[in-house]
């Protein structure tokens, strides 16, 4: 069978936007073939919540599971990318035409994917999930969640509701993803996080294929 694929993933690179309040990504060549030394050598520093990543429940949730406990089965596996048309948020109303499954992995492709990430500049005005929708998401039993800019909670609404109530149910989160070349329907996902021990969250790389 021949596949075709898309990788969903933000590249990192220095300077790129961040979370406001997060140390902003420093990526730095140390070393240099070029200039004699032994090997090419490339340092980095950030937040783990930087370009496509994942949160864990501990990220808001006290006692929560760390990134390291992520359930491999919530990140490999069938997922639907929904278009979402409401252009301030994620809500209930909309979700309920798609019919949200138990064991789902849902991936929601708003207008954050047509300029979002372009902007040299954090935008403040992202869509994000509606806490009536992330309650509505637990209730139906969703396995994983993938939002297309850095947060699935908002700026300046729903940031810790939000969290709390996907992140309490048990519900895996990507966030920052770049859904921008792919079109909405069923593909299978791939996503795997650094194991990184009791940590909050992790930078991941997210891929997507279907058969051709």
């Amino acid at each position: 069978m021949n596949w075709r694929w898309w990788d969903i993933t933000v590249p990192l690179h220095d300077g790129m936007v961040c979370w406001p309040g997060d140390a902003p990504p420093e990526v730095k060549q140390v070393t240099f073939l070029e200039r004699g030394d032994l090997c090419n050598v490339t340092t980095l520093r950030m937040s783990v919540h930087t370009g496509t990543h994942m949160d864990a429940p501990r990220h808001f949730v006290p006692g929560g599971a760390s990134i390291d406990q992520t359930p491999i089965d919530a990140l490999i596996g069938p997922a639907r990318v929904l278009p979402i048309e409401d252009p301030h948020a994620i809500r209930r109303a909309e979700l309920e035409k798609f019919s949200p499954r138990p064991g789902e992995r849902l991936l929601f492709k708003t207008r954050n994917s047509a300029g979002s990430w372009t902007q040299p500049r954090f935008d403040e005005n992202f869509v994000y999930i509606a806490d009536e929708a992330a309650r509505y998401l637990a209730a139906c039993g969703v396995r994983t969640v993938g939002v297309d800019y850095l947060s699935i909670g908002g700026f300046r609404h729903d940031t810790v509701e939000t969290h709390v109530s996907i992140l309490s149910a048990g519900i895996a989160v990507i966030e920052g993803l770049d859904l921008s070349l792919v079109e909405p329907g069923d593909y299978e996902l791939f996503c795997l996080p650094l194991k990184i021990a009791g940590a909050d969250g992790a930078p991941a790389r997210a891929l997507l294929r279907r058969p051709t």
